[in-house]
């Protein structure tokens, strides 16, 4: 599977002012770029009165696509400037739009690069970052006796109860991370004597939010 990676939590907007002209950063998670240019699509025809719909967008595992539009902006201050900050953050598969409703007043070049940057970095901050971990998932049953040992051990391990079910058997959905694949089933095997069932369900994502330091 792929390695960790940065994204944006949830699609939020946010305004920001500054000299009368109203910055309005759109924020999403996309996962291909057909979905980019939708988000895209439907807020210029939201904000069809809006002065420019500027916006960047990184994709992909080695983040391979990234675009940017300045949307009539002078070149170089408004799209370049919002994939500057999603890179900076070390983000992909995030997409941000920023609408200009122009107040009257020009911004000049510098300020200009400065509003775009700052409403990316508002809209960033208020959708929320989260490390998305690619894990597998497991399910293993086995019978009563054995949950209280399980369920200590679980409690001290690195991995991820998601679920138990309780029928004739205790089943647990179980995610693990890449890096441990390999000590995990020599460890539930062991902890249960063998007498366990142990069945591989499909390979996953979890989120993590992520924590500045």
């Amino acid at each position: 599977m792929e390695h960790p990676y940065y994204t944006v939590k949830q699609a939020t907007e946010e305004v920001y002012i500054i000299q009368k002209s109203k910055f309005i950063s759109h924020i999403f998670h996309i996962e291909e770029e057909a979905e980019a240019l939708s988000h895209i699509e439907a807020i210029r025809k939201t904000h069809w009165k809006a002065n420019h719909n500027c916006f960047a967008y990184v994709i992909g595992e080695t983040s391979h696509i990234q675009k940017a539009s300045d949307d009539g902006e002078p070149s170089g201050t408004a799209g370049v400037p919002i994939l500057e900050v999603i890179k900076k953050q070390h983000l992909r598969d995030t997409l941000v739009v920023v609408t200009r409703y122009f107040g009257g007043i020009k911004l000049g070049a510098g300020g200009l690069i400065r509003a775009y940057s700052t409403s990316t970095s508002i809209g960033i901050e208020a959708a929320g970052i989260i490390e998305r971990v690619p894990v597998s998932l497991f399910t293993v049953s086995f019978d009563y006796p054995l949950w209280g040992a399980v369920q200590n051990a679980l409690s001290h391990s690195p991995y991820i109860l998601n679920q138990t079910t309780y029928t004739d058997k205790i089943t647990l959905e179980i995610a693990v991370r890449s890096s441990d694949i390999n000590t995990f089933e020599p460890w539930i095997t062991n902890l249960c004597n063998g007498q366990n069932t142990l069945t591989h369900l499909r390979d996953d994502y979890i989120e993590v939010d992520h924590k500045k330091d």
